[in-house]
């Protein structure tokens, strides 16, 4: 659904994180980043992601990158999320939507039928200047990070 492509400068972000501190995208400049945007805490695909994420943590970190998960839940359902699951990356909250809408990743959604507007699972890496390497519009919640590393 995102109109993002390689090469194109990522779009800012002007938001706060599970603490309710402030979170931007400059924070970052000479860090890679992967940026993955989900639709809900809690849930069973996004549970898997984020921990499959977690799980291979070490192996982002070791290969220069820094994560950062993305959806429009609160901050305080995030450190649930964080807690429940010992997610060791940072999520921001994007409640107003305004970084989904700038990511091009939220819209129209189906789901047994019924047409609704969330979030498109979608994962962007940054690389150390701001300019986005990858787009995964396909990801596979079990087998991200080998998606993002490959």
């Amino acid at each position: 659904m995102t109109n993002l492509q390689v090469g194109d400068k990522a779009p800012a972000i002007d938001s706060v994180d599970q603490n309710g501190d402030k979170i931007t995208l400059d924070q970052y400049i000479g860090k890679k980043i992967v940026l993955y945007f989900y639709p809900k805490d809690m849930t069973p695909g996004c549970t898997t992601q984020s921990c499959n994420l977690r799980d291979n943590y070490k192996s982002l970190i070791e290969s220069g990158y820094v994560v950062l998960g993305c959806s429009a839940d609160s901050p305080s359902r995030h450190v649930k999320f964080i807690e429940k699951y010992d997610l060791p990356f940072p999520l921001i909250s994007d409640e107003s939507k305004e970084v989904l809408n700038a990511y091009g990743v939220w819209g129209p959604k189906k789901f047994m039928g019924k047409e609704y507007d969330g979030i498109h699972r979608t994962t962007f890496v940054i690389d150390e200047k701001g300019v986005i390497t990858d787009v995964i519009t396909k990801v596979n919640t079990k087998d991200h990070t080998n998606q993002i590393l490959s």
